[in-house]
Formats: C-alpha cells, sequence, structure tokens
C-alpha cells in the first residue's frame, strides 16, 4: 500500500479514518465527470474506503453537519474521549450504550465546540437509544450498515431523525465501503453545477444521480473526498481562484464555469444564472 497522502484532519480521516491508498487505472474516460474525478485523484489522492465504526461514523457526521471539519473534529474528539469504549463515562460498554444512557446536557457540554450543540446532543442521544432498541447495540448495527442491501440501509439511515442524505451517505461510503455512493455536501453541490456536471438548478440529490450515474462506482469515494478538498483549495463560493488568473484552475478545461463571469469578477450560484437564461 502507499503511503496515504489524505491529511487526517478532514471528513473522511485520512489514514486513522478507515480505507486505505488505491490506485485506479485513468484509462480513456467515458464521461467528463469521470475526467474531473480522474483529475482529482492525480491532484490531491485515490482511496477505497470503508472500515470505520458505522454509529461513530454517524454521530461524526452529525457533529459536522453546519459546522466546519476545525469546529467538528474536537468535538468528536472530545465525546470519544468522555463516552467512548474506555472514556470517563464507559468504562465498559460500547458507545451506543454510553450515549443512550448519556446525561444530554453533559454532552451538549462535551460537544460545543461543533456548534448547535444541544440540538445535536439531543440528536445522539435518541439515535443511539433507537439503534440500541432496534438492533441491539454498535455491533449489530455495523453489520447490518456493511452487510445490508444499499438502498435497505440507506433507507433505514433516512428514517432516523436528522439524519438527510449526505450523512447517511457518508456513512456507507467510510463504514460501508459501498462503492457508487457519491456524497454530495455544498462544495459538491457548488462544483458540479459550476462545472456542468450536473443541471445548474439540480438539487443536492439530483446532483448525486448525476454523478453516480457518470462516475464508476469505485471511484465515487474519493471523488467526493478530493471534489470537497477542491472546493477548499480553488474553487470556493464567492471567489474561485479562476477569477484572478484563468490558468490558475487546474480542472479549468474541464469546466463550464456556470454562474461567474471571469472577466467582471461576477459569481452568482449557477441555479441565479439558469434563471437568468
Amino acid at each position: 500500500m502507499s503511503e496515504d497522502p489524505e491529511p487526517e484532519r478532514n471528513i473522511s480521516g485520512g489514514a486513522a479514518g478507515g480505507g486505505e491508498a488505491a490506485v485506479f487505472d485513468a484509462g480513456e474516460a467515458e464521461t467528463r465527470a469521470e475526467a474531473v474525478v480522474d483529475r482529482l485523484g492525480d491532484l490531491y489522492w485515490q482511496k477505497a474506503y470503508g472500515g470505520r465504526d458505522a454509529f461513530e461514523c454517524l454521530v461524526r457526521t452529525i457533529l459536522s453537519q453546519n459546522t466546519s471539519d476545525k469546529a467538528s473534529q474536537p468535538a468528536h474528539d472530545a465525546l470519544m474521549d468522555r463516552y467512548g469504549p474506555g472514556g470517563e463515562a464507559n468504562p465498559d460498554r460500547d458507545l451506543v450504550d454510553a450515549l443512550a444512557d448519556a446525561d444530554q446536557q453533559r454532552l451538549a457540554e462535551t460537544i460545543s465546540s461543533a456548534g448547535l450543540y444541544n440540538q445535536k446532543s439531543e440528536r445522539i442521544v435518541a439515535l443511539a437509544g433507537r439503534v440500541r432498541e432496534e438492533y441491539g447495540g454498535e455491533a449489530a448495527f455495523d453489520e447490518f450498515v456493511r452487510t445490508g442491501d444499499p438502498d435497505e440501509v440507506r433507507a433505514a439511515l433516512l428514517d432516523f431523525n436528522g439524519v438527510g442524505p449526505k450523512t447517511a451517505d457518508c456513512v456507507l461510503l467510510f463504514a460501508g465501503g459501498r462503492g457508487g455512493v457519491f456524497p454530495v455536501d455544498t462544495h459538491v453541490h457548488r462544483i458540479a453545477r459550476r462545472m456542468g456536471l450536473a443541471p445548474a438548478d439540480a438539487d443536492h440529490e439530483g446532483v448525486r444521480e448525476h454523478l453516480e450515474r457518470d462516475v464508476p462506482a469505485e471511484k465515487c469515494g474519493f471523488g467526493h473526498t478530493a471534489m470537497i478538498q477542491f472546493g477548499r483549495d480553488y474553487c470556493s463560493a464567492r471567489k474561485p481562484d479562476c477569477l484572478d488568473d484563468p490558468d490558475a484552475c487546474p480542472l479549468a478545461d474541464l469546466c463550464d464555469q456556470v454562474g461567474f463571469e471571469p472577466l467582471t469578477g461576477e459569481v452568482v450560484d449557477p441555479s441565479e444564472a439558469a434563471e437568468a437564461d
């Protein structure tokens, strides 16, 4: 296995977050979306994901909702230090049991760096209780996520209060190691529409459907994480690098530049550009 180039302090956790560095033969891309993902793989990393504990992954993704990795990572670390196996509040139980029985206010204090901590703590305690009731505990839930029918697993996750499509897909990808899953966060939603990989007015589910259709299953995982990194490095919401220098973007030749005009510096959401047309 080659050295893992993905930073540990991000959504998927690099080498510490499950999965491993892998090499996929680029060959001749059959779609522009596949060509974009191949370029991102060359620019950042190619990985095969899976292996994270499913319930911890679910909790980690909930903590990341409506906040940055920089804010949610310390909350996750503090939660695991207190409620994880061997933690202060959990000397001999699994994470599901510890959080199902947790004092909600104490949990809220523990995860306060993640923002919306009262709402998230209530949600996590309720989720832990439901997982314990319906699956019996952490191990059985993990087995369900890894081996259950993907559509059934996704439907079950979406039935949990506070779990949306992106959260469900992240659990399927990072814990279940499922191919063909391309979670759509704000970066992916913006970039796919800017580049013309999905309709300018597509919602998050519409973008997911286009990407999962046009990107080979084994490339969807690293396509997701690398596209997020690309959004942070080059294609920000308000000022993509190509506005200052058309040659600054490594994906410029594959981009339709929907929603902004390099000559004037105007940047709008792609859906607004579609309405104008």
